[in-house]
């Protein structure tokens, strides 16, 4: 078989493998809200993906679930400096203490939640995410929700995975800034971190022990 890429020839998208529900244990789960932010989401955002916006009301949704049956909470925020050498790849974005770092108001934080700074893609590296749910919260189940798909949600999808936490995402909970960036991070996680993909926010169960 030849799997040699022709450029300008169409790709063919591999089948995802989408479960029709999934039901975990609350106490042993954390739900990870990935990168939430003005500067990706709000008009006027330096860095805004489309569909960001169209995945809030799910996410308020899983949100408001997971907290009332007592799942712990995470939120990863993107945090650069002034001249940050990422600002080589992408626009200025999510400069610390700016508009656009904050996390939009409509998943606003609570006290007792935990959030991760971070200046790379993924939520583990260089963050005490690790430390809370390995040591502190005994964690076995992440729900990963978030933006941008392909690149901060998939790399933090990849390292829990490489941790054996088992992964679940909801493709309604995330954004991508093409089709096809949404495809290739579902199919990822699903096929390489053992993980669970599900269609929506609403296919995942938190069950109360």
């Amino acid at each position: 078989m030849n799997f040699n890429f022709i450029p300008g020839k169409n790709v063919d998208v591999p089948d995802i493998s989408y479960r029709e529900n999934v039901s975990i244990p609350a106490s042993k789960t954390a739900l990870v809200i990935v990168d939430m932010q003005n500067d990706f989401i709000k008009p006027g955002g330096s860095l805004v993906v489309e569909s960001a916006a169209e995945t809030i009301p799910h996410n308020q949704r899983l949100l408001k679930l997971a907290r009332a049956k007592g799942v712990h909470i995470v939120y990863t925020q993107d945090t650069q400096i002034e001249n940050d050498p990422e600002f080589d790849i992408w626009p200025q974005h999510c400069v610390s203490y700016s508009w656009g770092w904050q996390i939009v108001d409509e998943l606003n934080p609570r006290k007792g939640d935990l959030i991760c700074r971070k200046n790379r893609y993924d939520g583990f590296y260089g963050t005490w995410l690790e430390h809370f749910l390995s040591r502190m919260w005994h964690v076995e189940h992440v729900v990963i929700v978030g933006t941008v798909a392909n690149i901060c949600v998939l790399h933090t999808a990849a390292s829990a995975g490489l941790r054996w936490f088992h992964v679940i995402v909801p493709a309604n909970g995330i954004s991508a800034l093409t089709e096809f960036d949404q495809a290739l991070t579902l199919r990822q996680i699903s096929s390489l971190y053992a993980g669970d993909v599900v269609k929506s926010v609403d296919d995942i169960t938190f069950e109360s022990v």
